[in-house]
Order: C-alpha cells, then structure tokens, then sequence
C-alpha cells in the first residue's frame, strides 16, 4: 500500500464490529435503561473486564442490552437466567471466535505473499473480514438453530422417563492418545498441532456420524456421549480404526461408562463421566474397555467381555475393567 496510510487495528476492529465506538458503560445503561451494575454484569459474563473511561461500546452494545432486557422485563426469564444464557454464549463465542481467527491466520498470510498484497497483515485481515463474515454470520445463525432443534429433541427422548430432565442415562465414551506428553516432547509445536486437530476432527466426524455427540476436546483427549452402549462401541471402533490404524497417527485408547449424568451448560457430570476418562488409563493401545454397566447393556449375542484383574481406580476404589470385543 504504498503511498497510502496502512491501515490500524482500530480500523479493523471497527469493520468487525460496523461501527465506531461512541458510548462509555454508564451511557449504554443510561440508554438502555438499566443499571451500569447490570451492565457490568452481562459484559463479564460475556467473558470482557470492565472498561472504564474513554468510549468503547456501540450502538450495537445499547441495542443488545436493550432486547435482552426486554425479555427480562416480560417476565419470560429472569435476570440471572440472563446471565447465564450470556455466560454461555460468551464461553461457545470466544472459543469459535479464537478458532476462526487461528484457521483464516494462514489465509492472511498467503494474500500478503500474493499479487493482491495490501502492505500489511491488518490490510489483509480487513479484506478477509469484509468477504468471509457476511456468509459466516448467516452460517452461524443456521447452525445455532439446528444444534437448538437438536438440543430439545435430545432432551426430550433422553429425559422422557426422568423426573429432572436434566438427568440422563447414557453411555460416556473417553478417547485419549497414548502417551501424548511423552509424545510433545519429540516433535515441533508445528507437528504436535497438527496432530490435535486431525484427532479432533477425525474423532468429531466418527461420533457425528454414527448419531453420538462430542461433549468437549481436551487436546489430547475427547469425550462424547451416546444414548446407547452398542452406539458407544461402534463409535469406539471407529476412532481406533481412523486414528490407531493409521500408521501416521498415535495409538489412542478407549473407555466406556453407563449411568445417568447431569447435564448442565453443554457438558456432563457424573460417575460415568468420570469413570471413562479413568479407564483409559489402564487400556491397552488400541483396545477398548467398558464398566458393568457398560458391559451388561450389550447384547451377549454380540459381544464377548473379558474381565481384566481389579485395580484401584481414583475416586471409585478397587474396579473390575472388562475387555470388550465383537463375536
């Protein structure tokens, strides 16, 4: 961009938001008609610290107040369930936000090396920003309607026969690489992320597809969920045959627990849960292995268990793993 002012961070962040900052937080009460406590209060549930001083919010950031409380003010839900809807909704927006940025990084990158360079990395991202977000932002819409639609359905069939329809019975599957520490050690920071996201990927198609959902990814780690022991199992062998077959891939392990779980802000607590992220410790590569539970939900016709010796297990005491495999 030579001959002209390369463009500032501020300029970007302007044209991600579409508008210029022009109101303090107690002017975005003032005008929306709350209290700046209030205020306050959503913007750290949002996941921000507060801003004192010059202008920071928008028109945007009044007019968002403004429509949350006016379901408050109906009586549709209260304050608090306010917060907590906004909490969430910060937690899931920050960490896609993160994603997104850390996935167009590479993009930016090839503009800047290209015929259409702009001078800058900002200059990029701005160009990114103005064609990529308008289809995003209609993509975001869609998806959070057809994981809410989802969301009710799964509640409804799961919770049916439970008096609190936030618990469930279900069977929790826990997948992990096989010495990952050890593993980071040797390889680049380069390698070791590549590495996590094909895992995370692979495993997030492979629960999808066969009507389970991934709970939550922990690096070298996935839980998921399923409403059905066989289900879990047929998910277990899925993740082994595209990550622990793979010769370019580690070895992972599996465990599987059943039982009823809590489930709150779109994760799950319980003994299950706990349970299988305990048993991968003492699978083999590549092997799965289940709890009594588990194990008595599957069809003996089918399937054929192994008890392994008792061993001490956190948390739970002395445990009896079984080894499962199909007849």
């Amino acid at each position: 961009m030579s001959g002209q002012e390369r463009p500032s961070r501020e300029q970007l962040e302007e044209s991600i938001l579409g508008r210029a900052p022009e109101f303090t937080a107690p002017e975005v009460a003032t005008e929306a008609g709350v209290t700046i406590d209030q205020v306050r209060r959503l913007w750290r549930a949002l996941g921000f610290p507060e801003v004192a001083g010059d202008a920071y919010f928008t028109r945007a950031d009044v007019d968002a107040v403004a429509r949350l409380f006016s379901t408050v003010d109906s009586g549709t839900i209260g304050f608090d369930m306010a917060v907590a809807l906004t909490r969430a909704l910060g937690q899931t927006m920050s960490k896609l936000a993160d994603w997104e940025v850390a996935t167009l990084a590479g993009r930016v990158e090839e503009l800047e090396q290209g015929e259409d360079a702009t001078g800058s990395r900002i200059g990029s991202a701005l160009r990114l920003v103005d064609e990529v977000n308008p289809a995003f932002e209609d993509l975001l819409i869609y998806a959070w309607r057809r994981h809410l639609a989802a969301a009710v359905a799964r509640m409804e069939a799961l919770g049916a026969g439970e008096e609190d329809l936030h618990t469930t019975h279900v069977t929790v599957g826990f997948a992990d690489i096989v010495h990952f520490t050890a593993l980071s050690n040797k390889i680049s920071q380069a390698r070791i992320g590549d590495l996590v996201e094909i895992f995370e990927a692979r495993c997030h198609d492979v629960v999808s597809n066969a009507g389970g959902r991934v709970i939550k990814s922990i690096g070298d780690s996935v839980l998921f969920v399923t409403d059905t022991a066989v289900r879990a199992f047929e998910i277990s062998e899925g993740i082994i045959a595209v990550i622990g077959r793979d010769p370019r891939m580690p070895d992972v392990r599996l465990g599987l627990a059943s039982g009823s779980v809590v489930t709150r802000m779109g994760d799950v607590f319980g003994p299950p849960v706990n349970l299988a992220a305990r048993m991968t410790a003492v699978a083999r590569r590549n092997r799965i292995i289940v709890d009594a539970a588990t194990a008595a939900l599957l069809p003996e016709a089918e399937f054929e268990t192994r008890r392994l010796p008792a061993r001490p297990v956190r948390g739970f005491g002395v445990v009896e793993p079984l080894a499962v495999r199909r007849r």
